[in-house]
């Protein structure tokens, strides 16, 4: 699988990123998601796994000729907006080896796949009775 970085929100010690492949995909390079409140309100099936990014890393969907990356609305594969305003975002689990080795992936990160028509349809406007899910606070 070939990668094309696309781009990344660095903060010292967190590095989420985003890069297009040559498969009509990106991989979403993010936060292991280990908060029980978060784990809870997920239907993972095998895998597949989700982690968790800045709202922002899909600003960089424009280098990629999509429309600003502004995503509107809240379904698979982004699965929660978070109440610190972070995406979980869910997709098939990144086992490919070379792939991996064209990536630097701290221990509490990891790697989705999604398919970019599925990301290109969070960026249309919401239609109809779209619902868009939330994480709960936790009590």
């Amino acid at each position: 699988m070939k990668l094309r970085f696309l781009g990344k929100n660095s903060t010292v010690g967190d590095c989420p990123t985003l890069y297009a492949t040559d498969r009509d995909t990106y991989l979403v390079q993010g936060w292991k998601i280990f908060a029980n409140d978060l784990l809870v309100q997920l239907e993972i099936p095998e895998g597949e796994t989700a982690v968790e990014v800045p709202t922002e890393l899909f600003d960089h969907l424009a280098k990629d000729g999509l429309p600003a990356g502004e995503v509107r609305r809240i379904e698979d594969p982004i699965m929660i907006l978070t109440p610190g305003g972070t995406f979980v975002v869910q997709g098939r689990e990144v086992t490919d080896p070379e792939a991996l080795a064209q990536m630097e992936i701290p221990d509490y990160e990891t790697v989705v796949e999604v398919t970019k028509p599925a990301i290109t349809a969070l960026l249309e406007e919401p239609r109809g009775a779209d619902l868009q899910r939330r994480a709960q606070p936790a009590l």
